[in-house]
């Protein structure tokens, strides 16, 4: 087997290169195959410096996610990293793409780092609730100081290379044509510099006050989770002792999070978002329809942020209300939130005037008829809906998708509206949904393969995780949340609070609980919409304007930054609720809570598996995960 690790002279330069596709993943080949080249440089009297690189689009991105869970094959990272470093011939990484994981430990392990201005550099191992274990967490603030490494490893986002840069990470920024080349004239400049720059060299001075501030500022986003602070533990340790001292302590905290029960969860939800991208029975290399355009119904909360998710990809939108009043105030509350994202630097001003500049709003139905995928985001009334799409099959060019953002009802049934059922699928985007990462993907009993495969690719490029669901009442998020609701509601009847079910559904872990969402979402969703109808507590709330957050007022009141706090008056109304049914009220326990609502939804989520609405059991977690936090 030819190894994906060449070497090529250029003069006095020895240029190692990876050809590992698709991300020069640092598998056992690649690990031996540096190790050979680095001996190589070493042993060669002609060799002044070398240079490692990769062909492709990118630096080594990380571990080879296919050993996880296998012996380890030698040499191991930790070893090569070492080699590299101890090297008496200066090493020049040359980046390009993303140095990732222990791609960017192999970059810390070179005496020298130049990159391309489009390249970026990170240790995203704390996603995987792991710290970078080949020595990255001592490196890194060694190099490029404590308050950088504490967060680049603490919540494993990737840095650009000019921050890199300004930081000591990257020595120079270079062409982003002629990387090779300058990388080898960067190699000559500094062959002869001594001493060589070694990182386990360097010392880090301690620092307790930007240790203690960043743990305090990013409490809420660690809280519950092991890898954030045994990252900061292990580079707080590289400004308390050696080198060698703080390389063991990485070991022990690295095997104890690679042996929990946190990792592999975290593991676990990586390979199933991967996963969920697959379609069971639709072929991989299936001809996908050319998505241009894409018109939406609905300029309310879900339709302003469906079409936003188009727009900042680059995909134009025509935007339909019925009333004038309504489409300026949607298309209004789009603008202010991109307004708002460019405040925080999110967003450059140019980006969002083209994002606005790609919007067409307009009260005429017709204008969809240029569109190659129209969503229907109107509230949740199959009559609505079904007359919605009897209208579209007369507007819409043939072999325009139809979707329906519906959170709950029978696609097959919706598209029995019209005469092209093949091409109707459903689009289930969670609220926000410019902002929410989940899609459910609702697969009718005639949605045609083509149409399928389209809406999942296009999915990825909007920036979501998509999962394949079947048509059934509230598809899988949505079903699995019905029993608990039931449950939560007999609760309150019971004698609990709203406060305290999502006190305990927050401490077992969720991000929030059943009445907070509906807050969040809108108490008024699914609602039948008829004030003198009251049957339950929800109706009641819904029927007084309570819809939530977004009234200031649902199963909490809200000031005006959207805090929560309990209602007098929704405890007055369920009072009154359990007078009239005579329930008799009594203390409930936490864990009765626990019992009665989590342990239902993992019932129906086995149901939801054995009837087929699900193509496996992690593609439930992916809804979970990224549905509902």
């Amino acid at each position: 087997m030819t190894s994906p690790i060449r070497t090529e002279r250029h003069d006095d330069v020895l240029v190692i290169i990876s050809d590992n596709p698709p991300v020069n993943a640092l598998g056992a080949a690649v690990r031996q195959g540096l190790d050979a080249a680095i001996r190589q440089g070493v042993a060669d009297d002609g060799v002044a410096a070398m240079v490692i690189r990769c062909d492709g689009r990118t630096f080594f991105a990380g571990a080879d996610i296919t050993e996880f869970g296998k012996p380890m094959q030698e040499p191991g990272l930790p070893t090569v990293v070492d080699m590299i470093e101890a090297s008496a011939k200066p090493v020049v990484a040359a980046i390009h793409g993303t140095a990732l994981g222990g791609g960017c430990e192999v970059a810390l392990s070179c005496h020298y780092r130049v990159a391309v201005p489009s390249a970026k550099l990170g240790v995203p191992e704390v996603k995987l609730g792991l710290l970078p274990g080949a020595g990255g967490t001592q490196r890194l603030p060694r190099v490029a100081g404590l308050k950088l490494a504490l967060e680049m490893t603490a919540t494993g986002n990737p840095i650009s290379a000019k921050r890199a840069q300004e930081a000591g990470l990257v020595d120079r920024i270079v062409g982003e044509d002629s990387l090779e080349a300058d990388a080898v004239a960067f190699a000559r400049e500094i062959a002869a510099v001594r001493p060589i720059p070694r990182a386990s060299e360097r010392s880090v001075a301690a620092d307790p006050a930007v240790v203690e501030a960043f743990t305090r500022e990013n409490a809420k986003r660690f809280r519950g989770f092991d890898a954030p602070a045994a990252n900061i533990a292990c580079v707080v340790k590289a400004t308390e002792v050696p080198f060698a001292e703080g390389i063991q302590f990485e070991r022990a905290e690295f095997m104890k999070l690679m042996m929990g029960n946190q990792s592999a969860a975290q593991r676990h939800i990586f390979f199933a978002e991967r996963q969920a991208a697959k379609i069971d029975d639709v072929p991989a290399d299936t001809q996908l329809r050319a998505i241009k355009r894409v018109g939406v119904i609905g300029a309310g909360t879900m339709g302003g942020g469906i079409s936003m998710n188009f727009l900042s990809a680059g995909i134009p939108v025509t935007i339909v209300e019925m009333q004038q009043d309504a489409l300026d105030r949607g298309t209004g509350v789009m603008r202010r939130n991109y307004e708002a994202s460019a405040a925080k630097g999110r967003m450059k001003p140019e980006q969002v005037e083209a994002a606005m500049g790609a919007l067409t709003p307009t009260l005429d139905l017709t204008a969809l008829a240029d569109c190659d995928l129209v969503i229907e985001a109107v509230y949740e009334s199959m009559d609505v809906k079904k007359e919605i799409f009897g209208k579209l099959d007369g507007i819409c060019k043939p072999g325009a998708i139809l979707a329906s953002n519906t959170s709950y009802l029978d696609i097959d049934e919706i598209a029995a509206s019209t005469s092209r059922p093949q091409d109707v699928v459903g689009m289930h985007f969670f609220s926000p949904a410019n902002v929410m990462k989940l899609l459910e993907v609702v697969r009718g009993a005639k949605t045609a393969p083509d149409v399928l495969a389209t809406v999942m690719a296009l999915a990825k490029k909007i920036g979501k995780v998509a999962v394949v669901a079947g048509v059934t009442y509230g598809f899988i998020g949505n079903r699995m949340l019905m029993p608990r609701q039931v449950e939560a509601n007999k609760l309150l009847m019971e004698g609990a609070t709203p406060e305290q079910i999502d006190r305990v559904h927050v401490a077992f872990g969720m991000p929030m609980g059943p009445f907070q969402m509906s807050d969040l979402a809108g108490v008024d969703i699914g609602w039948h919409r008829d004030p003198t109808r009251i049957e339950n507590i929800r109706d009641a709330l819904a029927a007084e304007g309570r819809w939530g957050q977004k009234k200031q007022a649902g199963f909490y009141d809200y000031d005006e930054k959207r805090n929560p706090s309990p209602s007098a008056r929704v405890a007055e109304i369920i009072e009154d609720f359990r007078k009239k049914s005579g329930s008799t009220v009594r203390e409930i326990s936490d864990e009765e809570i626990v019992e009665r609502t989590l342990y239902t939804m993992v019932n129906e989520g086995a149901l939801i598996l054995e009837e087929g609405k699900a193509q496996r059991a992690s593609d439930v977690d992916v809804v979970w995960i990224y549905g509902y936090g």
